[in-house]
Parts: C-alpha cells; structure tokens; sequence
C-alpha cells in the first residue's frame, strides 16, 4: 500500500508566514522533524540534492514548496468545469504519461499555497459574473490535490466553502486512497468526489507511486457512504494487449464494490492516451525504462490549442474504445451519466 505522502525537504516563501496556515505547516513541519529551508521564491529552488537529472528529478518530487498564488486570475477547465482553482502544483505520484511533465518542466516539486481566502474570494468574483448560473470549479487541474491534502487541508477547506455556496460546485479526481481526513467535511453535495482509475496493466506499468486499484475502489466506497456525489475518470485509455478485458474487469470490480445508492448518481469522464512532442521527450528523459508506446508514426495528429498538437489513437481505434468502454458502463452502471470521451 502506498503510505501517504511526506516531503523529505520543505522550502518556505517568506509571505507564506504572513498566514495563518503558513504557520501552522511551519509549526506541523518542524513537529515531524522535517528539513525546512527558506526561499526568496519558488523560482529559486534550484539546489536540489542528487548527482544526476534522475536523481535530482525524484527528489524534486519528494520536495514541497509553501508558498502564495499570486495569479488569482482562474484558467479555464473544459470540458470538467468552467474554472480550473489553483491550491496546488505538482504531483508526488510518478505516472510515465501524466502531462504535468511538461508543464512543471524542471519544476517537478510539489507547491501549496496558503493565500486560501483570497483564493476564495476570487472564486466568490467568477460566481458573480455568471450568476444565476452554477459555476463548476476543477480542484485538480495542476495536482493531485488529495495527495498532499492530509498535509495541509486547503481541499478540505474548499469542499467547506463550496458547501456553503449557493452557485458554486467543487470537482477534483485523485489516484490516492487518502481520504479519511474528508469524509466529515460539511460538503452538503456540492463537491463531486472523483477517482483516476485504470486497468491493472496501465497501473502496474505506468502509475508507480499512487495507490492500487482495490484501494481506491476501497476509498471511494467510504466516499460515497460519506455523501459525496461520485465519480470516476477513466485515464488514459490505453491500447495494450487484452484491454478489453482488463477495462472490462476493472469496471466489474467497481461495480460489485459499490454500494446500490451510489451508481444512481455516478458520472464517468473517458479520456483516450495521447502525447505530444515534447511531452515524449521528457518523458524519455524521466523515465527512460519505460514500455510506454509513444510511437507518432502509430497515431493521429490532433491540432491543440496553443499551436501544441497532441498524437491521439487512430479514428477506427477511438471508435472501438468507445464502443467498449461504453458498453461496459452501460451494462454495468445503467443510471450512470458519462459526460464525455476526448
């Protein structure tokens, strides 16, 4: 089983201590006899220990930066929400596909931030605007915020927040079993409470460093009998030798595991294997041992946003996905609402 995270080094931003929760991180930090080092800014952690970019490169995923968003300017989060709400960077799991390669570059280390009321408040501005409407805001767009929730508690406070909120609604998904720390938290259903899930293969293969299959299935039970309104991602979908099955299978355990109240309000989200360019390259880099197929030659070239085409399966391919996966859910999960494959 996979031990919730603990960061071998800590860094501090000065402004960070301006804040009640800087604080308190510091005090549970030196508590836990942690090594903590100041930094003038997260730009400026570049020492990290190791001899080579592999070992530097891990124990930047062992490192945690406390610091302060000062963006309050919300991306946009489609097709899972209209905002992505930024509490976290970075990931401590070390999946070979996951697109946080490229965009932490040679940052991997995680950062929290601990401007939450600010950050509120600004979620509170984009509510406004789109009022009457329901605002959807996306916990988990540049982390696995449970991940290092057990820490800090800011998606704790956020699903509080959202609880609260009368035109706002929280969405994160996770690959860590963590979650007793929320099951008390006063969501009143407005947070949906997602899972990353995969076959066994993609998991034993390509997720190292995030929990089992059986153990997040496990978690997300005590989700759904907590109240969550739940749901499960279904990434990437990756063609390998008996993937039919191995969906198959996956979707089978999940629904013999469930209890019957929590498939009458259960979404999936499907979302297919695909690279890009540079993408491939630093995955190489990090994980130079891996069976990942990142084969263009194999793929179709999709036009991204941004000018960043990604390499996406082949049309007949895609279709053969959908055709299965959405059989098996279906069959399986006949109240279930799948929101939709990309």
């Amino acid at each position: 089983m996979v031990k919730p995270f603990v960061p071998q080094l800590v860094y501090f931003e000065p402004r960070a201590l301006e804040y009640p929760l800087g604080k308190q991180l510091k005090e549970k930090f030196e508590k836990m006899g942690l090594d903590i080092r100041e930094t003038t800014s997260h730009n400026q952690v570049r020492d990290l220990p190791g001899d080579n970019d592999f070992q530097k490169y891990r124990n930047a995923k062992s490192t945690l930066v406390v610091g302060i968003r000062k963006t309050l300017k919300f991306d946009t989060s489609k097709p899972s929400a209209e905002y992505a709400i930024p509490f976290a960077t970075g990931c401590m799991g070390h999946c070979h596909y996951c697109y946080l390669q490229t965009t932490m570059g040679s940052k991997p280390y995680i950062r929290t931030y601990v401007n939450t009321d600010e950050i509120f408040d600004a979620a509170e501005k984009y509510m406004q605007e789109r009022m009457p409407e329901t605002t959807r805001f996306e916990a988990s767009c540049t982390s696995d915020i449970v991940g290092v929730d057990h820490l800090t508690h800011t998606l704790k406070q956020a699903i509080e927040f959202f609880g609260k909120s009368d035109h706002g609604l929280l969405r994160f998904v996770t690959k860590f079993a963590h979650v007793d720390h929320l099951l008390d938290a006063e969501h009143n259903g407005r947070t949906r409470f997602r899972f990353s899930i995969n076959d066994d293969y993609v998991i034993k293969y390509f997720e190292p460093g995030t929990s089992r299959l059986n153990e997040r299935i496990e978690a997300a039970v005590k989700v759904a009998e907590a109240g969550y309104p739940l749901g499960f991602i279904i990434a990437p979908i990756y063609l390998h030798e008996g993937w039919q099955e191995g969906y198959g299978e996956m979707l089978e355990k999940l629904e013999a595991a469930l209890p019957a109240f929590a498939k009458k309000d259960v979404t999936f989200e499907l979302i297919q294997h695909r690279f890009t360019k540079p993408a491939k390259r630093v995955i190489e880099k990090n994980y130079p041992m891996s069976k990942l197929e990142l084969d263009e030659s194999k793929r179709k070239y999709k036009w991204g946003k941004y000018g960043i085409g990604k390499y996406v399966y082949t049309d007949p391919e895609q279709e053969e996905m959908k055709d299965k996966l959405y059989g098996y859910v279906n069959r399986l999960f006949p109240n279930a609402k799948i929101e939709y494959f990309t």
